[in-house]
């Protein structure tokens, strides 16, 4: 049966008309198979939406696999151009049965006797809210003071926080419905009302933030901003996407393990993980309180560095001490490269971070540069996971044994490894944590390390199981150093790799001495503005 209710164009040729109405025909019955076979084969191929452009037949073919079928919907407009020999234009008005109507543009190419799409670009129906990025939003959601000096902003909230008559999610329905609404706001989100920002929504996090790719098995997978078909990065993905794509100006985030600086490493986006402690954590959701830090998201450092100013400083929190006491003289410009780190990176970051510091080097300002050991990343990662994954269990246990079957597979596995760390696994972590908390606190104490902020770009979104896991694991012994010595960290988008999706961001992280977060965002643009040949920021 045709999906075509309105006119034809009485010019556009049967076998073009039978292709189009064979696609339509795969795209509502979600026939993969089909849909691949017509789009053209080869690397020139291109397919175009609101999240980005896929640039090749098997990154489109990738996209298609996690994407899903369409709702139920009719063609009630197609306008034909005929562009030369063999190729046509064609648009198409979809109306949907749900409400709403969509637009479709392709280029179809007449290839060994049959019509294949070479080009297509799709504007979707418009949607009220984006359930995998966004739990609540408005505009603005929550309105912050008339005056201050984040007037302007609009902030996603990570679904972690309590915001009084809210609830706490946490990324999973069944603990939504089972929580009762706060009543009071946590202070790292009053903070920023105080100043003048304004709340966007509360946005997605992976389960209790027991993650760091960004997917999420109940309310799905955010957009990647900054590189379409590829993960978000988590745990902090909501806020991360939201602030990506232009709907917040920051993410208010938390980051126990990486999951401020890993989003924004995959989006091309400012992270500031705080010192421990820095920030009061009353009113947030715990995972592993030896770890947990607030933390922020920006795309550019001059938000950033407000954001900063703001929260840390005495004028700005009523509940943070002042930190002008470390951040008031600007950190050394001398830096220290883990040799470990470096080399456990995939060989495109290596090349593009060797790139980057021999062009420090060479700067009109170069700064002292020296490559250090930090010793072997597993023996921060192993006593890490084992102390995180018993507070964790402690934090959630009971919970979990009251809702089963209530986590997507993933977090759940990592909550049952959990629920199996003894008290003496953990006291012995604990105990072969601490020195190596003071090596890293003595490193930091005059220099600041530099170093690429995760292995590679984002994996696409159809990475799954191996190959996920094995991504966590690299990345995780790259970011939990900073998270074992509770030491502030910043991501900066200052590199580009190839990935198979296109360039794609990796940032490089500057890790500094306990309490000069402000200092070491003044440090971070400094050094991007010295790097980035786009305008300063």
């Amino acid at each position: 049966m045709s999906t075509i209710v309105g006119d034809v164009p009485a010019d556009l040729p049967a076998d073009l008309r039978a292709a189009f109405e064979a696609y339509e025909a795969a795209i509502l019955a979600n026939d993969l198979d089909t849909l691949d076979d017509m789009f053209a084969p080869g690397t020139e191929t291109m397919r175009g939406d609101a999240a980005g452009l896929l640039v090749g037949h098997d990154a489109i073919s990738a996209f298609r696999g996690v994407r899903g079928g369409v709702p139920p919907r009719v063609i009630e407009r197609i306008e034909y151009r005929p562009l030369g020999s063999g190729v046509a234009l064609l648009v198409s008005i979809s109306r949907y049965a749900g409400g709403g109507t969509g637009l479709q543009t392709q280029v179809w190419q007449h290839v060994d006797g049959r019509w294949l799409i070479t080009a297509a670009h799709v504007n979707g129906r418009a949607q009220a809210l984006d359930r995998s990025v966004w739990r609540t939003v408005g505009d603005p959601l929550w309105q912050g003071a008339w005056e201050g000096p984040l007037r302007g902003l609009h902030v996603a909230v990570k679904d972690l926080f309590a915001i009084k008559g809210y609830r706490i999610g946490a990324g999973n329905p069944a603990f939504l419905d089972s929580a009762r609404a706060e009543t009071t706001t946590a202070p790292a989100v009053s903070d920023l009302l105080r100043g003048g920002a304004s709340l966007r929504g509360i946005a997605r996090t992976d389960e209790f933030a027991y993650s760091i790719a960004g997917d999420n098995a109940h309310y799905g997978t955010p957009a990647n901003g900054a590189l379409a078909g590829a993960l978000p990065g988590g745990s902090s993905s909501g806020p991360a996407t939201a602030v990506s794509t232009g709907q917040a100006e920051v993410g208010l985030a938390t980051d126990t393990a990486g999951s401020v600086r890993v989003p924004a490493s995959y989006q091309g986006l400012w992270g500031l993980r705080t010192t421990h402690g820095l920030v009061p954590r009353q009113g947030m959701l715990p995972l592993a309180q030896s770890f947990d830090t607030v933390g922020w998201l920006t795309r550019d450092g001059a938000t950033m560095q407000r954001v900063a100013d703001w929260c840390l400083s005495y004028d700005g929190s009523d509940s943070t001490e002042s930190v002008y006491g470390e951040s008031g003289a600007d950190l050394p410009w001398r830096f220290l490269i883990p040799a470990e780190i470096v080399d456990a990176v995939e060989p495109a970051t290596r090349d593009a971070f060797d790139e980057l510091v021999v062009r420090l080097a060479a700067s009109a300002d170069p700064p002292q540069l020296r490559r250090v050991s930090i010793g072997a990343l597993d023996d921060y990662y192993d006593p890490f996971r084992q102390v995180q994954a018993a507070e964790a269990w402690r934090n959630n246990g009971d919970w979990l044994r009251a809702h089963p079957g209530s986590l997507g597979p993933a977090v759940a596995e990592r909550f049952r490894a959990a629920s199996q760390i003894t008290a003496a696994a953990e006291s012995t972590a604990r105990a072969t944590l601490a020195p190596l908390r003071e090596k890293l606190t003595q490193l930091v104490y005059g220099d600041v390390l530099l170093l690429p902020t995760v292995p590679g770009p984002a994996p696409v979104r159809t990475a799954k199981g191996e190959r996920v896991d094995a991504v966590r694991q690299a990345t995780l012994r790259m970011t939990t150093p900073a998270a074992v010595a509770g030491l502030p960290a910043i991501s900066v988008p200052l590199m580009t790799v190839t990935s198979s999706l296109g360039p794609a961001p990796v940032g490089v992280c500057l890790i500094s001495r306990a309490g000069t977060d402000i200092a070491l965002v003044r440090l971070a643009r400094a050094l991007h503005a010295l790097l980035d040949e786009r305008p300063s920021s």
